[in-house]
């Protein structure tokens, strides 16, 4: 023990002598190495979603999860371990990020997020998931080649990634679009348009459609739904194409191939509510709604016509993730326009009944005022439609700035086409009953994927007078349609139609459920009347088209009586068309304005010798005529 103490004792002599130098002075100390502290930023170039550096072979995955205590990055790529890859949470607290490297960018790899240690959720910004419940019915014509679930690795959703995705060369890129007073769109669900249910088998229609002349489509919304068999407003994922439908170069394959016969293609974007598959509704639940601490959803819907969980679009969170989504669609699909769903909820006003809900609002105003700035920012001729059916006030705002407003016509022109007269008036088709200035603000329609259809409702519910009979007759009830459609497209402005509503398509929309399938009947096409129907379509859409009468503002019309008649006057010409929507005979005194011969485009020609027309017209009797002969 002396022995230790006296080596301790000389240690401690030789350590402190050592500190003195040959002038008795301390020698100046070593500095230390520095070292560099490891930043928890974001890395340059990360953004929400995925990543890719090193040509492909590094992947940085950012997630926004403001408040969560510890994300683990789970995939392919570490055997789906939770303790791999636990991601670096920023200094705000707002963003988890994670970067792997060795990857092969040819390959597709699967992944998921572990929130504090509890929840397995989906990249709110990928571009494909694997969904192991309703991917099993997705058949491999449909979407050849689909990764496997990582079956026992984990559970729910998962999301996929490719560093070099299989590219699509497009083709058509001289293609103009036509103009909005213009248009005349299609409305579409993928999935009851054909038998295959796909964008490939959809392509193979797309002649039928360009005989029909239409030159737009509007696409039901084919972003990532919940299930497979639905509308598709009932919306998970806003990045990835559902798989229901086929790929996504298919999907961009079936844009090329529209773009490329004259034909525009229009997205229903559904941006007022997600659906609880949405990884961003998880990731702030209580289990029966949204949470307070929710960046991007409200607890409760601010209005009575919610369904889902109630986007806050004063949510600085969400202004970013629905410009994100926008930009996404417009510069990776090339797609024409949008139609937004629902875009009256696009507010924080709080409101119990449709009227409070349908006054105006500055603040779903200046909310709307910013996305279309966004979307002007990337292209000034976009197509912006609203399913807004406001105050008119608020509606005039929007279209002065050059957005478009739907305009459902369905119960005027279907008591019309039935011939119940009392509440038959369409006349809120015309522009100026709306207070806008130009007829390009309103897309019309009389049939739309939300209305009954016209033809179930003649044959159902039609008026009778002796031999004259709607109810049960398709014949007389597809001529009914034929004459509300001359109407609806005299019409200044676009329009549109819902499919097969060109072949008086009649089976009722709640069959099979609302939003149920449907049967596809492309046997109508075969069937005498209804390709009349077709014919008459196309050839009014084609008159529309070309001749620039039906783009004038100077018009009269009166669509309040039995007798309902447009005149519309363009330079030299003047078109009048007049139809009786009663069951009976009815006399027609209309002033055509000038006498002599008028040219009739569905029928014989006639010669005034007084500028008043005065003629009996018979039940379901109509006319075009016209001082000039119609281009169509």
């Amino acid at each position: 023990m002396k022995r230790n103490f006296l080596v301790l004792f000389l240690a401690c002599c030789i350590s402190f002598s050592c500190k003195k130098s040959k002038g008795g002075e301390e020698p100046s100390p070593t500095p230390p190495t520095p070292v560099t502290p490891i930043s928890t930023e974001l890395p340059a170039g990360a953004k929400e979603g995925v990543v890719f550096t090193n040509s492909g072979t590094s992947a940085i995955f950012t997630l926004y999860a403001p408040g969560k205590n510890s994300v683990s990055l789970m995939g392919d790529f570490n055997d789906w371990s939770a303790t791999a890859a636990k991601m670096t949470k920023t200094p705000d607290g707002n963003y988890f990020w994670a970067k792997v490297d060795n990857i092969n960018p040819n390959t597709e790899y699967a992944y998921q997020f572990l929130v504090d240690d509890n929840l397995r959720i989906a990249d709110p910004y990928c571009e494909k998931i694997l969904d192991p419940v309703n991917d099993p019915y997705i058949t491999a014509a449909t979407y050849p080649n689909l990764k496997a679930y990582p079956t026992g690795k984990t559970t729910g959703i998962v999301s996929v990634m490719q560093a070099n995705q299989p590219s699509y060369t497009w083709r058509n890129n001289a293609f103009v679009r036509p103009a909005k007073n213009d248009l005349v769109i299609y409305e579409l669900l993928i999935r009851d348009f054909t038998t295959e249910h796909t964008y490939n088998s959809t392509i193979q229609k797309l002649d039928y459609l360009a005989g029909l002349g239409i030159n737009a489509i509007e696409l039901l919304p084919v972003n990532e739904f919940e299930g497979n068999l639905s509308w598709g407003y009932n919306p998970s994922f806003y990045f990835a194409p559902d798989k229901y439908y086929g790929t996504k170069n298919d999907l961009k394959k079936f844009i090329d191939e529209c773009h490329g016969r004259g034909i525009a293609v229009i997205l229903d974007m559904v941006l007022n509510h997600s659906f609880s598959q949405s990884p961003m509704v998880q990731l702030y639940f209580d289990g029966n709604k949204p949470t307070a601490n929710n960046p991007w959803y409200n607890v409760d819907a601010k209005h009575p016509f919610n369904v889902g969980y109630d986007f806050n679009h004063e949510s600085g969170a969400t202004r970013a993730f629905t410009k994100n989504v926008i930009k996404f669609w417009m510069q990776e699909y090339k797609v024409d326009g949008f139609r937004f769903d629902l875009a009256k909820g696009f507010t924080q006003r709080q409101s119990n009944d449709d009227g409070a809900f349908s006054a105006f609002d500055a603040g779903r105003v200046a909310i709307w005022d910013d996305y279309l700035a966004t979307m002007k920012s990337i292209d000034p001729n976009f197509y912006i439609i609203l399913e807004l059916f406001a105050n008119d006030s608020e509606e005039q705002a929007y279209a002065t700035k050059g957005m478009m407003m739907w305009n459902n016509l369905n119960h005027a022109m279907n008591e019309a086409t039935m011939g119940w007269l009392n509440s038959s008036d369409f006349s809120r088709g015309m522009f100026g009953t709306h207070g806008f200035t130009s007829s390009e603000g309103l897309v019309s329609y009389g049939e739309s994927h939300d209305e009954e259809r016209l033809t179930y409702k003649n044959l159902m519910y039609g008026n009778v007078n002796g031999s004259y009979v709607i109810k049960g007759n398709l014949a007389t009830s597809l001529k009914r349609n034929e004459m509300a459609a001359a109407f609806l497209f005299a019409m200044p402005g676009p329009k549109m139609l819902w499919q097969f509503g060109e072949l008086g398509y009649d089976v009722n929309i709640d069959f099979n459920g609302r939003t149920g399938e449907k049967p596809i009947r492309w046997n109508y096409f075969d069937d005498v009347n209804r390709k009349a129907l077709y014919n008459a379509f196309a050839k009014l859409i084609r008159m529309k088209l070309k001749n620039s009468v039906f783009r004038t503002s100077n018009i009269t019309y009166d669509f309040s009586k039995a007798i309902k008649y447009i005149k519309l006057t363009d330079g030299n010409n003047t078109v009048v068309v007049v139809g009786n929507f009663d069951v009976a005979p009815q006399t027609a005194n209309i002033d055509f304005g000038s006498v002599g011969t008028w040219y009739n485009a569905v029928g014989s020609n006639i010669t005034l010798g007084s500028s008043v027309y005065s003629q009996s017209l018979g039940a379901g009797e109509y006319h075009i005529f016209s001082k000039q002969p119609l281009n169509n």
